[in-house]
């Protein structure tokens, strides 16, 4: 290699000249590379943010409420611990007020802040909207407490993970338990007239052989906002249908609502009463008389890491309670339970790019705050164990710590049996006229 002459009348400087001397270029370089770590340092310190897209008001605030519990939680117990790959996280919170126009606005609004990842719910009808939106967005959204099929069924893309069951796991698990009880009983439907109750409804109907709309009547009851004059009359229409069981396919305030209807009819001294989807939360709304004896079905609760000795899972509730004050709901296991799982996959990626979180989620199976669960590959329904449980006599829950253990476990359903093969979801997809892969 030869070296060209400057003819312009520059020259090659000796490393021994001026204030380039070699001493002088070693202090540069140092200065240089100090200031490069220093950036590197001050960029990888930038916090990863994710998003919570919850309800803080409305029907549906406790569960909101929950839910920011325990994902703060979560990121405080991350951050003391060194972050995520060495970056402090950050959550950002929005308001859905369980409306889907809303919670679609926060999706495009936190994006905008510099989420890394997008999780909430509080109904169906919000997390399956949001969920789309995310995906325009190129984040996945996580499905903290959204049970109707839809969500991970007929709905289902490839950026929406659910991490609580649905509706056809609640329903397969309640119809197990109650499959002695309800021989020749009669069973009257009062539903939420949208997503999450119309797939409820179904999916309890074909678990408890009640398909029969003549011999077990039903009604819906407006979504949203119903009337109290709305759950008076589907409540008279229960009582002159001389039903054995209602099922009242409600959720939140709504819930508590008709369930204290129901008491002061009369209606729980005539009928046994199924809530399928019940929250710590709605049991609080409810009070400890109303709800003394009625059965429904959890992801989770407090009291099933104590029966099953779930070590995590108790480890976890023991801390909420010192934080909080209070025990936390399945809501509240389950954003906690997120954020740990994005947690884990962007270490096992060292990356945020989307597409590679979502290849390294597929086919995942981990052991959190209870045993066993994957997020399934073709669907991406987190695949878990379903409790059925009844809640305790008054007496007993107001003798209790903090007056909140409401619920008895009655069974448990194992995860491979609750939740829908993928030739029943092939099926769903197509008969809906949907991709038989998600898109």
């Amino acid at each position: 290699m030869h070296n060209k002459n400057n003819n312009g009348g520059g020259r090659v400087m000796s490393c021994t000249e001026g204030d380039m001397s070699w001493q002088g270029i070693k202090q540069w370089l140092l200065v240089t590379l100090l200031s490069s770590v220093t950036a590197y340092e001050a960029m990888a310190a930038d916090p990863i943010k994710l998003g919570l897209n919850y309800p803080s008001t409305g029907r549906y605030k406790e569960q909101g409420l929950m839910q920011a519990r325990g994902a703060l939680m979560a990121v405080d117990e991350i951050n003391k611990d060194g972050g995520v790959l060495g970056r402090p996280l950050d959550l950002l919170l929005a308001n859905s007020a369980s409306k889907p126009a809303k919670a679609v606005a926060n999706v495009n609004k936190l994006a905008d802040q510099g989420a890394a990842m997008l999780f909430g719910g509080a109904s169906s009808a919000v997390a399956i909207a949001a969920g789309k939106e995310a995906a325009k967005r190129d984040l996945i959204y996580f499905g903290t407490l959204t049970y109707a099929n839809g969500t991970t069924g007929v709905e289902g893309q490839k950026y929406m993970f659910r991490e609580s069951y649905n509706a056809w796991m609640a329903s397969k698990a309640l119809g197990q338990y109650l499959s002695d009880e309800l021989k020749d009983k009669k069973l009257f439907y009062i539903t939420a007239d949208y997503s999450w109750g119309w797939s409820t409804e179904e999916s309890l109907r074909t678990f408890t052989n009640t398909t029969d709309l003549k011999q077990h009547e039903g009604v819906t009851v407006r979504f949203p906002r119903p009337r109290e004059s709305d759950f008076t009359a589907a409540l008279e229409a229960a009582e002159a249908s001389g039903a054995d069981v209602l099922m009242l396919i409600q959720f939140g305030d709504d819930m508590a609502r008709a369930l204290r209807l129901a008491h002061r009819k009369g209606l729980k001294d005539k009928m046994t009463i199924i809530v399928p989807n019940l929250t710590l939360g709605m049991a609080k709304a409810a009070g400890s008389g109303i709800m003394e004896g009625v059965i429904g079905a959890v992801p989770w609760s407090w009291q099933v890491p104590y029966k099953y000795d779930y070590a995590e899972g108790k480890k976890f509730v023991e801390a909420f309670v010192e934080k909080y004050d209070a025990y936390p709901s399945s809501a509240a296991a389950s954003a906690y339970s997120i954020v740990y799982q994005f947690k884990d996959a962007v270490e096992r990626t060292r990356s945020l790019n989307t597409k590679k979180l979502i290849r390294t989620l597929e086919n995942y199976s981990y052991t959190g705050v209870k045993d066993q669960q994957t997020w399934r590959n073709f669907d991406h329904q987190n695949v878990q164990s379903v409790y059925v449980v009844r809640s305790k006599p008054r007496n007993d829950i107001l003798k209790s710590n903090l007056h909140e253990d409401f619920f008895e476990v009655l069974m448990k359903l194992p995860a491979d049996e609750a939740a829908r093969t993928q030739k029943e979801w092939l099926a769903v997809r197509k008969k809906a006229g949907k991709p038989l892969t998600l898109q």
